[in-house]
């Protein structure tokens, strides 16, 4: 089932994520939903809070050199923790929750998480590149952060400006 993804400034997002604790079918359908949600809107992650769900669970899938995304290289990630983090890159980031908007973001280019999958399995990844990127972006989420919260100062002011039209605009083709 398709859920409605939750858009800034809905102050869901800035909730903190509470730990998984079942592993249960109730998780398996939040899981599923989610994948279905992220799949129909593009996305290359996705965090429960972005579909009003405050748990420590998210999804990453990213797309290969022809933007195809595959079942086979989901990720589903339950209660995770940064262990290390190495080097610092920029990459320009965008969000299902602030949607059609982009801007650099600087975060570590290395990664080693510990999570969970869907079962209780624990799980070990060590990244780099984009899906290092994602890891750190969607445990943002998990802590009620979001991306734009990393711009400069200048560059946030003018993004809330922006944001406030396009907002505007939205509610106006609404109607």
């Amino acid at each position: 089932m398709i859920r409605p993804i939750v858009v800034y400034p809905d102050k869901r997002l800035k909730q903190q994520s509470k730990p998984v604790m079942a592993f249960d079918e109730t998780l398996h359908t939040l899981l599923d939903d989610m994948n279905e949600t992220m799949m129909a809107s593009n996305g290359i992650g996705l965090a429960a809070i972005q579909v009003g769900v405050p748990l420590r669970a998210l999804l990453i899938n990213l797309p290969d050199e022809e933007g195809n995304q595959y079942p086979e290289n989901l990720i589903e990630v339950i209660n995770p923790v940064i262990l290390e983090k190495k080097g610092f890159t920029t990459y320009t980031e965008g969000c299902l929750s602030v949607p059609e908007y982009y801007d650099d973001v600087e975060r570590a280019e290395w990664v080693k998480v510990e999570f969970y999958d869907r079962h209780g399995e624990r799980r070990e990844i060590e990244t780099d590149g984009l899906l290092a990127i994602a890891f750190q972006h969607e445990m943002d989420h998990l802590d009620g952060h979001l991306f734009i919260e990393k711009l400069s100062f200048l560059k946030r002011k003018k993004f809330e400006k922006e944001w406030k039209k396009k907002l505007k605009e939205l509610k106006e083709k609404k109607k």
